[in-house]
């Protein structure tokens, strides 16, 4: 049985491959993640949590998916790689602003595409009968406590596709604390590694062995990700030698993307549920997850490595990531306290389901 102590990472980003296209873990990461959203808010719906219908849960389903999806891609381009907006390709898709093989997705980002698509939910809800009283601030609390499986679902995609590594905390060659994780895929951007010139000399060789051209007609980035595709092989028959000879030149690193998957993946889910046990006005869930995810994830990212491409990685000792985090800590720790005093109804509350909504005079 494998053990994180003792793993060294081989899994491969493709799930299925069928020849002609193939099913990433990533993507599934994704669809398994809306899916879990929309039985989810269906499952409020019958429940009487919400005045949306099951129907108008689906309906409003394809809005939050094209938040999610455009934001998050969106947020990525302007919050880390703006160059990506100006420059284009003769091969699809084109602008490499659509290119996700460039840079991925921004969590952040995301989270403000499916603010936006909750105004579209909450006015398209409020023109029906049957969702009248819908507000965009309602539809928010909806999409949060929804969205939190998916969000650590994404961060085991991450794991699966060795990215957003960790820091290190035993370089090439050194013994390694039982918890660490090693991944090859760092050597495709070696900035961190700390390598003796004998190990760059013997990583080389290493991957030259392996290699489909003879050395020196590949650049080395093309001979190393030719060396991680055989990795993931499974039907390769020289794996397990090939892991042998690396592991001694790979470095042992913080799982940073496990860390992220218990913080938001768990203990998100738990402390947004843990407050809607009660009915709640409209906001109060939002507010909570702007909040305890900021907090999680600028606690998080202390074991992360920042993104190797910015030309300033930390600023006043935060990542980018970190500062927009502690942007919306403030936004959710100031926008509480204000919808908490306005005067509405009351929504959810799912130890004390009823099928009409709690008027505010009432609690």
């Amino acid at each position: 049985m494998t053990i994180l102590a003792a793993y060294f990472h081989t899994l491969s980003p493709v799930a299925l491959d069928l020849g002609v296209f193939s099913l990433k873990w990533y993507g599934l990461a994704y669809a398994a993640g809306f899916l879990y959203a929309w039985l989810l808010l269906r499952w409020f719906a019958r429940r009487g949590l919400t005045p949306l219908s099951p129907n108008g849960v689906t309906d409003g389903m394809l809005a939050l998916v094209l938040g999610v999806i455009l934001g998050g891609r969106l947020g990525y381009v302007l919050f880390y790689d703006p160059a990506l907006l100006v420059q284009f390709a003769p091969r699809f898709p084109f602008w490499a602003a659509l290119d996700i093989s460039r840079g991925g997705m921004a969590s952040h980002g995301g989270i403000v595409g499916v603010i936006l698509a909750s105004f579209w939910v909450a006015r398209r809800a409020e023109r029906t009968d049957t969702a009248r009283g819908t507000s965009v601030l309602h539809v928010i609390d909806l999409t949060a406590i929804g969205c939190t499986i998916g969000l650590g679902l994404g961060r085991l995609a991450n794991f699966v596709n060795g990215e957003l590594l960790g820091k290190i905390v035993a370089y090439p060659g050194s013994p390694a604390p039982w918890w660490s994780v090693r991944f090859p895929g760092e050597f495709l951007d070696r900035s961190d590694m700390n390598l003796s010139a004998e190990q760059e000399v013997a990583l080389l060789d290493i991957a030259q062995r392996y290699s489909p051209r003879p050395a020196g007609e590949l650049p080395p980035d093309d001979v190393f990700q030719n060396m991680l595709n055989l990795l993931h092989s499974p039907t390769f028959s020289d794996r397990a030698a090939l892991i042998e000879a690396l592991t001694p030149l790979v470095s042992a690193r913080h799982p940073s993307q496990i860390y992220q998957f218990l913080a938001e993946g768990v203990v998100l889910t738990a402390v947004l549920w843990f407050v809607w046990r009660l009915p709640r006005k409209p906001g109060v869930i939002g507010c909570w997850f702007l909040i305890t995810y900021g907090v999680l994830r600028v606690i998080t990212e202390l074991w992360r490595l920042p993104d190797a491409h910015l030309a300033v990685e930390r600023i006043l000792g935060l990542t980018r990531g970190q500062w927009l985090s502690v942007a919306m800590v403030l936004v959710g720790t100031i926008a509480l306290p204000i919808v908490v005093r306005r005067a509405s109804s009351l929504y959810g509350g799912w130890l004390r389901p009823r099928a009409a909504m709690r008027s505010a005079a009432s609690r």
